[in-house]
């Protein structure tokens, strides 16, 4: 009876390692998931697709939006229902810097947002968790505006 706990034990800890573990893929590989899917996230308010947007947000997530943080999916997506409501977008953003941790288990994304007609106004900043292989989420978000002198 005793092995047989152990033996339990033992494959319980293995299952338990196998659904934390990050896979061994490239950093390369990781950077390109995390690029795609935050064009994914902005292609959401471009197809005007507020539940898809809200797909990608962490159920922690915190966006720093306002004089308050926001905090979580539904907080996040309650106050960005907003840029949902009108026909047209009313910004779109892109990442040009992706980064991953050596563990592949946090990313960072920063690009420019622009305006209707392409201006750049701001950037956003934002990190990545890998939540399950291959699944990429949002945890923390903020833009800032660009001055004048950095355009």
């Amino acid at each position: 009876m005793r092995y047989t706990s152990l033996a339990c034990a033992a494959l319980l800890a293995a299952l338990v390692a196998a659904c934390t573990t990050v896979p061994n893929a490239s950093r390369a590989e990781l950077e390109r998931q995390v690029g795609d899917t935050e064009r994914a996230f902005a292609r959401t308010m471009a197809d005007r697709d507020a539940v898809r947007f809200a797909s990608f947000i962490s159920e922690e997530a915190v966006f720093f939006s306002g004089p308050k943080a926001l905090r979580g999916r539904r907080e996040v997506s309650a106050r960005w229902a907003r840029f949902f409501e009108k026909p047209e977008p009313p910004f779109s953003w892109e990442p040009d810097q992706v980064e991953v941790l050596d563990s592949g288990t946090l990313a960072l994304t920063s690009g420019p947002v622009r305006d209707p007609r392409g201006r750049v106004f701001a950037r956003f900043t934002s990190i990545w968790r890998q939540e399950s292989p291959g699944v990429w989420r949002i945890v923390f978000d903020k833009g800032c505006d660009v001055c004048d002198c950095a355009r």
